[in-house]
C-alpha cells in the first residue's frame, strides 16, 4: 500500500485574519477553491520552497454554529523555521502571542487566531539560548 501526505485542514472563522497569520509564518496561498452550492471557500497555503505540503483553510462562508468552540482536539501544525528567535520575534511583533517561548533555542507555539497550535522546530541543531526567550514563561496553553 502507497500512500502520499495531501494536506492538513483547519476550520477558520475569520478568512482574512487566518490568511494574515499563516502569511506571517511564511507561507502563501497555493490554490483556491470557492463552491457557492456548498457555501464554503477553501483556501491551501504552503512554504514557497514545499507547494506539496499545505495547510487547507476550510472557511464556512455562513459561520460554524454546532461545531466545537475549542479546536484542541486536532493537535498542531509543525514547521521547521531557519531561526526560530527572529521567527517568534517577528511574530511577537505582529502581535501573535508566544504561548511557548523558544527558551532552549529549538522549539516554540503559537495560536492561529481559530485556537490551533502551531509547533515551530529550529532546523539543525538547537540555537544558544538567549534573551529575551530565556526568561520567558508560558502564556495560556499550546
Amino acid at each position: 500500500m502507497s500512500l502520499r501526505y495531501l494536506h492538513t485542514m483547519v476550520r477558520v472563522l475569520d478568512l482574512e485574519k487566518s490568511m494574515a497569520f499563516y502569511s506571517l509564518l511564511g507561507l502563501e496561498e497555493t490554490r483556491r477553491y470557492e463552491n457557492e452550492k456548498g457555501r464554503f471557500t477553501l483556501i491551501f497555503m504552503a512554504p514557497p520552497s514545499q507547494p506539496d505540503c499545505p495547510v487547507e483553510l476550510t472557511y464556512n462562508w455562513d459561520g460554524d454554529a454546532g461545531l466545537p468552540s475549542d479546536a484542541r482536539h486536532f493537535g498542531h501544525l509543525a514547521y521547521e523555521v531557519e531561526d526560530i528567535y527572529a521567527l517568534c520575534a517577528h511574530l511577537a511583533a505582529n502581535g501573535v502571542v508566544i504561548n511557548r517561548p523558544p527558551r532552549d533555542g529549538h522549539m516554540a507555539f503559537v495560536r492561529s487566531p481559530d485556537n490551533i497550535s502551531i509547533e515551530l522546530l529550529q532546523k539543525g541543531e538547537a540555537l544558544e539560548p538567549a534573551e529575551p526567550w530565556v526568561s520567558m514563561g508560558n502564556t495560556g496553553s499550546w
